[in-house]
């Protein structure tokens, strides 16, 4: 089983995001970058399926220019066995890169495609089930536990409700939710052989798509600083405020 685990360049969650001073955008000026948290759990779950000789190959994919090759080269250290950058400059939106993904299922030809459930950029939660309905294939997304059986694969999604288990028919499409694994630490040796994997660049340009922009970013700006609590010395006095000041109660 060969399994193709798309992955994003996003900043890292443990830094703090600043806005330009024209919001523009945001500020990536010196800012330490990362896979996005769920891709890499799409990852990891991919390599421990290939160690427990379920999956053969592991291709990690991910759309930009140069600099997300760093990315590439952490999944690889992670365990996959091969990566592919499909070069571009263009900040593109969700159906363009299932578009370009696409084109890659389709030379690949992958029994499974994991994706995380969403990037912590932009929140969209979207790639997956547009890839799904473009290639056809069976989804299962939201997915917080994944058995492949034969010809199937169950996964159990996380839904409003509870948890639903279905089973999809291969090849298909998961996308991660959270609580679908813990991702490992990339080991000294493993982030050496990494250097040495085959890293393959392919151009946007060269797959024939339009990828011409749906939408345009108008402004960012920060969120709203929260003013400081007060505290109060009886239910009374909270009472008063919550009706004179906050007016939440009548």
């Amino acid at each position: 089983m060969k399994i193709l685990v798309p992955i994003k360049r996003v900043i890292d969650y443990n830094v703090k995001v600043r806005v330009k001073s024209d919001n523009s955008n945001v500020d990536l000026a010196n800012v330490k970058m990362a896979i996005n948290p769920f891709c890499e759990i799409a990852v990891e779950e991919a390599v421990r399926l290939k160690e427990a000789g379920i999956a053969t190959e592991v291709i990690a994919v991910s759309i930009g220019n140069k600099s997300c090759q760093e990315q590439l080269r952490t999944a690889l250290a992670l365990g996959a066995d091969r990566a592919i950058q499909i070069d571009t400059d263009q900040n593109l939106d969700a159906l363009n890169i299932a578009k370009l993904l696409q084109k890659i299922v389709e030379e690949e030809a992958p029994q499974l495609v994991i994706l995380g459930k969403q990037s912590i950029d932009s929140d969209n939660n979207q790639t997956g089930q547009m890839l799904a309905a473009l290639t056809g294939l069976a989804q299962g997304t939201f997915a917080s536990e994944v058995k492949v059986e034969g010809d199937k694969v169950n996964v159990t999604r996380e839904v409003d409700t509870g948890l639903q288990t279905i089973a999809l028919n291969l090849p298909a499409i998961i996308t991660s939710d959270l609580r679908l694994n813990e991702p490992r630490y990339a080991s000294l040796p493993n982030i050496m052989k990494a250097k040495r994997k085959p890293l393959d660049v392919k151009s946007a340009a060269d797959f024939g798509i339009d990828l011409s922009p749906r939408t345009t970013l108008l402004k960012v700006t920060p969120p709203a600083e929260r003013q400081a609590g007060i505290i109060v010395e009886s239910i009374d006095e909270l009472v008063e405020k919550l009706r004179n000041e906050a007016k939440v109660i009548s």
